[in-house]
């Protein structure tokens, strides 16, 4: 199974490689986004890219943009560590897959201001269209189908999860050209149809772009937009209790709070032979299965760190209880209702080692 936290760390982890030698797109795209779009563009986690639908629609300034600035909040990191010529090469790779050497429209140089031709329409008559017509597969209010795009985070009918419209790296980088053809055209290898076939005017289509551009005044990109927000690795707690007493006071505590124990064991438990490990170093692992089924729907991702778990060391007489900081892993991964998830998760950790060490 593929490791889907890859491109997050490849954030943070890029190597430039040889500044003398032209960029491998082939390399990149095989290091920093085959992991979510798979190894020829035909999609996974992320949206398919190899489709001629797609390819015949978008140009390379749109390709640009995305990968530069990702979509805050939807799974796609910023990949703001690459210059302008690694991206420009993965582009370049992206592009090969349509066996055409030119992209559908001609491209500003890299640093100059796009300058698009702005279509005009009733934004309040696009409110309704896209009510009746979008929100189905793209929300309500327009921030992309729910889940990740694996089979279990969406319903296994659909190919691929619709990507969000009111998003502020999706509205830096599609031209109201763009998304107006695929809004009239539709998308084949996908959920996404054509809209004039199904019975709206080109003036309709029209008040729809306005409407999906009308977010982009509360949507802007920012520099921070791909920078995960810090927060501490781990909760740490120390208790005014013995290693014993502590153990058994986070024993209550984790049923108390509706939660399943699973198993005590020593810290190097299966590093030594059985018996041996050191009880100064103990693990409790716990679960509460209703929240580790919704919390896996929301996002398979958070299978990394569930079950449960909380440490306790005893050092030099003081024990210390700590656990991982979800905090810290969702604002690795790019994904708002995951965000509110580990919140949930973080407060209930919190009030496990509070319960503790009263």
């Amino acid at each position: 199974m593929r490791n889907y936290l890859l491109p997050f760390l490849s954030v943070f982890l890029l190597s430039v490689g040889d500044c003398t030698a032209a960029p491998d797109g082939g390399l990149l795209f095989q290091e920093h986004c085959a992991s979510c779009h798979g190894d020829d563009g035909d999609g996974g986690v992320g949206v398919p890219l190899s489709l001629d639908s797609f390819l015949d629609s978008v140009s390379d300034d749109y390709l640009f943009r995305t990968i530069r600035h990702g979509r805050p909040g939807r799974v796609m990191p910023a990949f703001q560590a690459m210059s302008d010529a690694q991206v420009n090469a993965v582009v370049g790779h992206m592009r090969s897959w349509s066996g055409k050497d030119d992209a559908p429209s001609a491209e500003p140089q890299v640093g100059e201001t796009r300058v698009d031709e702005v279509i005009t329409g009733d934004v309040s008559h696009g409110k309704v269209l896209f009510a009746k017509h979008c929100a189905q597969c793209h929300g309500e209010d327009a921030r992309g189908g729910k889940g990740t795009g694996v089979t279990f985070s969406r319903k296994r009918n659909l190919p691929i999860i619709a990507p969000a419209l009111n998003n502020s790296g999706f509205l830096a980088s599609a031209s109201d050209d763009m998304i107006f053809n695929t809004i009239m055209f539709g998308r084949a290898g996908t959920p996404m149809t054509s809209m004039l076939q199904a019975g709206l005017s080109e003036q309709d289509i029209k008040d729809l772009v306005v409407f999906i551009r009308s977010f982009e005044a509360v949507s802007k990109v920012t520099d921070e937009d791909g920078a995960p927000e810090e927060y501490d690795t781990a909760i740490i707690v120390d208790s005014p209790y013995g290693m014993d007493e502590t153990i058994e006071n986070l024993k209550q505590a984790i049923t108390d709070n509706n939660f399943t124990l699973i198993r005590v064991e020593t810290l190097d438990h299966g590093l030594v032979e059985p018996g041996e490990g050191n009880p100064s170093q103990m693990i409790l692992h716990f679960c509460n299965f209703s929240m580790l089924f919704d919390a896996l729907a929301t996002d398979p991702r958070v299978g990394m760190f569930l079950p449960c778990r909380v440490t306790v060391i005893e050092r030099d007489g003081k024990v210390q209880l700590s656990t991982i900081n979800p905090k810290r892993l969702s604002s690795l991964f790019n994904n708002d209702e995951l965000d509110e998830t580990c919140e949930q998760m973080y407060q209930l950790y919190v009030t496990l080692l509070e319960d503790a060490t009263l």
